[in-house]
C-alpha cells in the first residue's frame, strides 16, 4: 500500500496509511496502552514491550519486505490503531501472511479494525498473497463475526490456550482466508 485512505465513520474522521519511522515512539506508547485495555490480545500490559528503536527497526524491516505490511490509523494527528501483516521468507510459506490488529478502546465502534482489515486484504490480494491467517480469543464474538464477513473460516481451535486475569483457561480460534 503506497498511499493513504481517508474514512469517516460515526462522526470520526481518520486515515489509514503505512507506518513511517516517525510513528515509532507513539506506537510504543499506544501498544502498551492497548495491551492494558483488553484481554483479547496475547500480552498483559508491559509484556514483550517494544521501545521506540524496536518499532523503528520493525517499521524499517516491514517497509523493506514485500511480504509485510504495517498500517496505522490516525485521527487528529494521533495514532488510534494499527495492524500488521507479517510474511515468511521460507518458500513453502511465502504464499501467506499473518494478520494482527490493535485499536484504542476509546475508538472501538468506528470501523477502524474493519478498515485496517479491508486495506490489508486488498494489499494481500494485489501482491499475490493467497492466504491470510490470524488468531482470535474464542470469546471475541465481534471480531470472529467480522473475520467471517470478510471470508475467514475457522481452521482449528487451540484448547486451553490462554489464561486470562480471571484465572480461567480460554481457547484460541485459528482462522484463515484463502484467495487462490
Amino acid at each position: 500500500m503506497d498511499n493513504q485512505r481517508e474514512f469517516s465513520v460515526n462522526g470520526i474522521r481518520y486515515i489509514v496509511r503505512p507506518a513511517v519511522n516517525n510513528d515509532a515512539m507513539e506506537l510504543s506508547d499506544i501498544r502498551l496502552q492497548i495491551d492494558g485495555e483488553s484481554q483479547n490480545l496475547d500480552r498483559e500490559k508491559g509484556e514483550a514491550y517494544i521501545d521506540t528503536p524496536g518499532f523503528e527497526k520493525l517499521i524499517h524491516s516491514d517497509t523493506e519486505s514485500e511480504n509485510n505490511l504495517f498500517l496505522v490509523a490516525v485521527a487528529n494527528d494521533k495514532i488510534i490503531g494499527f495492524s500488521r501483516c507479517e510474511g515468511n521468507q521460507l518458500k513453502r510459506f511465502a504464499h501467506k501472511v499473518e494478520f494482527g490488529v490493535c485499536v484504542l478502546k476509546d475508538y472501538w465502534g468506528f470501523g477502524i479494525g474493519t478498515n485496517l482489515l479491508k486495506e490489508s486484504i486488498a494489499w494481500a490480494d494485489s501482491i499475490g498473497i493467497h492466504k491470510i491467517t490470524l488468531n482470535v480469543l474464542e470469546t471475541n464474538d465481534k471480531a470472529i463475526n467480522l473475520y467471517k464477513k470478510y471470508g475467514f473460516k475457522t481452521e482449528g481451535i487451540l484448547i486451553n490456550d490462554k489464561i486470562l486475569a480471571d484465572g480461567e483457561y480460554y481457547n484460541t480460534v485459528v482462522m484463515g482466508r484463502f484467495n487462490g
